[in-house]
């Protein structure tokens, strides 16, 4: 730090630097070998004497050195001329160097020899002994240089002569150290070059372990002193992961569950091959709306979708094409009649394209491929989807159709039945106003909508009591009826099979005030005493329920006992033929 005063540095010294001290190393010697100035005071010794030198202490090697500077700052000195202590006691100097806070490399410039010494054995001893710390280091090249060697590229007979500025550079760079060039050994050079740099890291120092010391009483006095409450990070919010559609799966169950179908279609002998739903075939064809008159051909300005609907398909008049929306018991599936056999052989595949969303065009017609085996009536076919997806108006001239270049020829959209009666088999009644809706759509799209359309006698028996909860008597007994109703149905062996708990049936019954079924249950299970008597829920009943069981039973234990004296009659009457 050239141009720095030891006063100047002095004064940005903190009081609490005071109390600390400050440990230098200073390694070789200013002096050439063959010196003849032995009496002349070294570089740091001249320091201390122009900052006041306290004491000596130590042999000769390494003396120790103490004085006070900047203000009364404590400055210890190990000062070691010869190299030679890393040879003989390499303990010492390392412990010397591992407890230096500033560290002061000297050679002469004159003393090569010396310098290639330093730089080849000692200098990789100080890096091993410093072990990465980072120690502030000063390199001074002390002396002005004699025979100083030609620059010329050609001359090389006085080149070791003396230490180059770039030798002691390099030497410099290797350590990270601040290199320093003091030609002679006066004031100048002594106390504003040399002194300033040396200062400058000795506060450096002092700040340091002034930081150090605040660090370990503050540390301290955090572990004595009651702690304010840390506050945590909150935890991180779950993430939500998005589900993806069940759409094509739900459209495909709907297909082949047929359940809430109103479509049915024929082949021309009139054996049925497939049942469907309106709204799903309507929602993507013209052609289907012209065929259950969601449409009238003056509807449809394209005369080639008419003619589609006329040659493709026809309608049995006898049945019900629509379903009105106030009907309590929905109509029998409409019936049509597939005029093409070819067409009608690929009408499952066809139709799992349509309930797809028209959207698998290339499956549609590696399925067809498969199945017919004829290059001639797949193209039939194919051209036949075609005209049945054409949106009126526009050219079906697309041979080599992609899924893309498919679902360009049509409208495939069931919102176009969203809250209207067209085609609606289910009215919502809410608050005064009515939502018309289509079953296959709900059966389709939600689970609990398929329940309550396909309801089970479990189902029924949930809906039982929600009726008697809100007092819907006409509801209540509705569920009644149909539970009876399913009940009568089943065959005794599916009685004696079947999981459904009658017991359980019947003091629910009873819970929710349904005197009539829980009635007819009793005379149920008494009718079909012979069943119910091996179920383990038999023993659930009450003893009131087990006498009137008892007492109904079905066949009676008169009758029982009337049968078992006439086998017996029957069997005597065989042995003693036998006999005779």
């Amino acid at each position: 730090m050239p141009g720095v005063m030891p006063g100047d540095v002095g004064a940005g010294v903190d009081a609490r630097c005071r109390c600390r001290s400050v440990s230098i190393v200073a390694l070789g010697t200013e002096r050439e070998a063959a010196a003849g100035s032995a009496g002349q005071p070294g570089l740091v010794r001249s320091y201390l004497r122009g900052s006041g030198l306290v004491a000596e202490l130590g042999s000769p090697a390494p003396s120790r050195l103490r004085a006070r500077i900047l203000g009364g700052v404590p400055l210890e000195v190990h000062e070691c001329p010869r190299w030679d202590i890393f040879d003989s006691d390499w303990y010492t100097s390392r412990s010397l160097i591992g407890g230096a806070d500033i560290i002061v490399i000297k050679y002469s410039v004159n003393d090569k020899t010396l310098f290639q010494e330093i730089k080849d054995s000692y200098v990789p001893m100080i890096k091993k002994a410093l072990n990465h710390c980072s120690i502030p280091v000063i390199i001074s090249a002390i002396g002005a240089r004699k025979n100083l060697p030609c620059t010329c590229p050609l001359c090389t007979s006085d080149r070791g002569s003396c230490v180059t500025t770039s030798e002691g550079l390099q030497l410099a760079k290797e350590f990270g150290a601040t290199y320093l060039e003091l030609h002679t050994l006066n004031d100048f050079y002594i106390q504003k070059y040399f002194g300033g740099v040396l200062e400058y890291f000795m506060i450096q120092s002092l700040n340091q372990k002034s930081s150090e010391k605040m660090k370990k009483r503050k540390k301290t006095q955090k572990c004595h002193r009651v702690q304010p409450p840390q506050l945590e990070q909150p935890e991180k919010l779950p993430i939500l992961k998005g589900e993806a559609s069940h759409y094509d799966s739900d459209m495909h169950n709907l297909l082949f569950c047929c359940q809430c179908a109103d479509v049915a279609f024929y082949s021309e002998d009139f054996s049925k091959v497939m049942e469907a739903h309106k709204v799903i075939l309507c929602s993507v064809s013209q052609v289907f709306m012209l065929l259950f008159n969601v449409k009238s051909p003056a509807d449809v300005h394209d005369s080639s979708i008419v003619r589609t609907a006329q040659s493709l398909f026809a309608v049995d008049t006898g049945a019900r094409l629509l379903v009105p929306c106030g009907a309590t018991e929905p109509s029998p599936p409409a019936r049509v009649i597939v005029k093409d056999s070819v067409f009608c052989s690929c009408l499952l595949d066809i139709l799992h394209f349509i309930y797809s969303g028209a959207c698998q065009w290339e499956r549609l017609e590696e399925d067809i491929k498969k199945k017919l085996k004829d290059s001639e009536k797949t193209e039939h076919v194919l051209e036949k989807v075609k005209c049945i997806l054409k949106t009126p108006g526009k050219l079906n001239n697309l041979r080599d159709g992609s899924s893309h270049q498919i679902k360009q020829l049509y409208n495939t959209s069931l919102r176009l039945f969203f809250n209207t009666p067209v085609l609606a088999d289910v009215i919502f009644t809410i608050q005064g106003a009515t939502v018309p809706a289509h079953r296959a759509v709900l059966v389709a799209r939600c689970e609990v909508m398929a329940a309550m359309f396909n309801a089970s006698i479990l189902q029924a028996m949930s809906l039982l009591i929600c009726a008697e909860m809100y007092q819907v008597m006409r509801l209540q007994h509705i569920c009644e009826l149909y539970i009876i109703t399913q009940l009568q149905s089943m065959p005794s062996r599916e009685l004696a099979t079947t999981s459904l708990s009658i017991v359980s049936l019947l003091k629910k019954a009873k819970f929710h005030n349904s005197d009539c079924l829980s009635t007819w249950l009793l005379h149920f299970i008494a009718t079909n005493y012979l069943i119910f008597s091996q179920k383990p829920e038999f023993q659930d009943l009450s003893v009131e329920e087990r006498n009137f069981v008892e007492m109904h039973r079905w066949p009676s234990n008169m009758y029982l006992k009337q049968l078992a004296e006439y086998r017996n009659y029957i069997h005597s009457q065989k042995c003693h033929c036998a006999v005779m």
